[in-house]
């Protein structure tokens, strides 16, 4: 052979081999930990996935094989074909297909999905081609020049599809829909719910910057089927819902609702900070379990239980029912706004509008954690007699001022209040008032004491006798002094902080910087108030509620 022909047949390899990873070589398009398959454009084939989306919860349907709504990067992740620190993943798009198999694999739990129109499988993407030089060492091979015309021509990035719905922003709730899948229902009845809550999610415009919607059924025992961010597009969302099969069994709605309320509004679960949290029980006839204690934890977890009872019992059924007062016993606060009644799931269309309206109005949403219906607060007041009864006065305005900030009621915030000299008496307790007008006229009627001033005993008896029975994360003591206490401060406040407790300490006239520094939660800047003056404690009132309602975010 020729020496002509010999470069004539290597220029020919260099060239098919080219050719070959031509079509692998594609600059890879970067997404999110979110992106899902259903999320790309046809054109792109190759992605980058950023680093650690093994932290937050990404949604895989599937093995192997995925369901298109699956998270690329997590079910790459779950295949074994992308590490912790992210990097280019090539996607390989599929007909959709029934059974998709949930397992544990690489930190990633994927699900199981009856059915999806569209799959993909993951590989890791083709390395760029490489030329063999004569020390048997690779290269890697410059691009082709391109001719001169085509060097002005625009390549077009590959692009993520557009969103088909942001969702109703004005509907910024998380919602649980709890459906009966018991014997009681049956399975045409069951397709009639199943069809109610499809127009519900449907009317509520679902979406990323919507409503999030999920859903449980129960039976014997729940199961979650749909978590938050699993679906977040309505026509999605509806297959999903179409696609739930019946179960049947005992309607135990009690145990349902305890299981949503204790799992499903998880952070890690799609929950979203901030968001109120809703769930809506569906009941056909009457549960076959107790549901005061699961709603009783539910609402003072923060969740608003609406529930729709369906089809009363006839006459000659009622002495069946094991609680007759089982939807005034189950929703957020017994009122006509949390409970719904519809007589035949072959009427329910009527209801879709109304009732997708009650769950939007975020505003009438009582059993919402926020710092202003959930905190407990006890004012620990100096009646010393070096603060005199005008000041004193000044103490009781000040206390005014904060307390009008909160809602004060039996299910929402509630105030106390302990006045001390060497000797400590409870004013107000935490239970003692449950309307607002009643606890503000009780805070103006506090008479002072006059003496000596134990500030250490008064911060260990207000610990122990105020907050004995309370949770933790919404408990906040705040201290009113001018002067130097007799005892020790900074142990007993250090108690009280451990119990949870967050403390913030106000200083007036002659109370020692070091002592209210010491008792101060921190960060002490911003729990720690300090003025010459009685008159100046009013400037403290914003600041100090604005604190108290960080602290309580940041704690829940």
């Amino acid at each position: 052979m020729s020496l002509l022909q010999l470069t004539g047949h290597l220029l020919f390899i260099v060239i098919s081999i080219s050719s070959t990873f031509a079509s692998e070589s594609t600059v890879p398009y970067p997404i999110t930990c979110e992106t899902r398959g259903v999320d790309l454009k046809d054109d792109v084939d190759v992605v980058l996935c950023p680093p650690d989306c093994t932290q937050g919860r990404v949604s895989v349907f599937g093995t192997g094989i995925y369901a298109s709504i699956s998270s690329v990067c997590g079910a790459a992740v779950h295949r074994g074909v992308l590490r912790s620190s992210g990097g280019p993943v090539k996607i390989h798009k599929q007909q959709g297909r029934k059974n998709y198999i949930s397992s544990h694999a690489h930190g990633i739990q994927s699900q199981s999905l009856v059915r999806w129109s569209s799959s993909f499988t993951l590989t890791k993407p083709v390395t760029s081609p490489q030329e063999l030089t004569s020390d048997g060492s690779a290269t890697v091979l410059p691009p082709m020049e391109q001719p001169a015309a085509k060097k002005e021509s625009k390549v077009k990035k590959p692009s993520v599809k557009k969103a088909l719905t942001g969702g109703n922003r004005e509907c910024q709730v998380d919602l649980a829909m709890v459906l009966d899948s018991s014997k009681n229902i049956g399975q045409r009845r069951f397709n009639l719910q199943k069809n109610f809550v499809s127009k519900l999610a449907a009317m509520m415009k679902v979406g990323s910057t919507g409503p999030h919607v999920g859903l449980v059924q129960a039976s014997d025992l729940p199961k979650t089927e749909i978590f938050l961010t699993n679906y977040t597009q309505p026509k999605e969302l509806l297959f999903a819902i179409k696609e739930l099969s019946y179960m049947g069994g005992n309607s135990n709605t009690g145990k349902a609702i305890k299981h949503t309320a204790q799992t499903f509004f998880q952070q890690e679960n799609g929950g979203r900070r901030g968001h109120p949290r809703v769930m809506l029980v569906l009941v056909d006839g009457w549960p076959s379990d107790d549901l005061e204690q699961a709603a009783t934890y539910a609402r003072e977890s923060g969740i608003n239980v609406f529930l729709v009872s369906v089809a009363k019992p006839v006459p000659e059924e009622v002495t069946m029912v094991q609680d007759k007062d089982f939807a005034k016993k189950a929703v957020c606060k017994d009122n006509s706004f949390f409970s719904h009644q519809i007589t035949s799931w072959f009427s329910t269309t009527k209801h879709v509008k109304p009732l997708s309206q009650k769950l939007c109005s975020t505003n009438n949403m009582l059993c919402s954690k926020t710092c202003y219906n959930s905190v407990n607060i006890a004012f620990l007041i100096d009646g010393s007699s070096s603060v005199g009864d005008t000041n004193f006065r000044l103490m009781l305005d000040f206390m005014t001022g904060i307390v009008r900030s909160f809602e004060i009621s039996d299910m929402g915030s509630r105030v106390g209040v302990v006045q001390f000299t060497y000797e400590q008496r409870t004013e107000i307790g935490l239970s003692d008032y449950t309307k607002k007008e009643d606890a503000l006229n009780a805070l103006q009627n506090i008479r002072y004491m006059s003496g000596g001033t134990a500030t250490g005993a008064a911060i260990t008896y207000t610990a122990d006798m105020l907050f004995k029975n309370t949770g933790p994360g919404r408990n906040f003591m705040i201290l009113v002094t001018d002067g130097q206490s007799y005892d020790e401060v900074i142990h007993p406040a250090e108690q009280a902080r451990n119990q949870g407790i967050t403390f913030y300490s106000v200083g007036v006239a002659w109370a020692p910087h070091e002592d209210l520094k010491a008792m101060a939660s921190e960060p002490k800047d911003s729990h720690m108030f300090f003025s010459r003056e009685f008159t100046g404690l009013s400037e403290f009132v914003e600041p100090i509620v604005k604190g108290i309602c960080r602290d309580f975010t940041e704690k829940n």
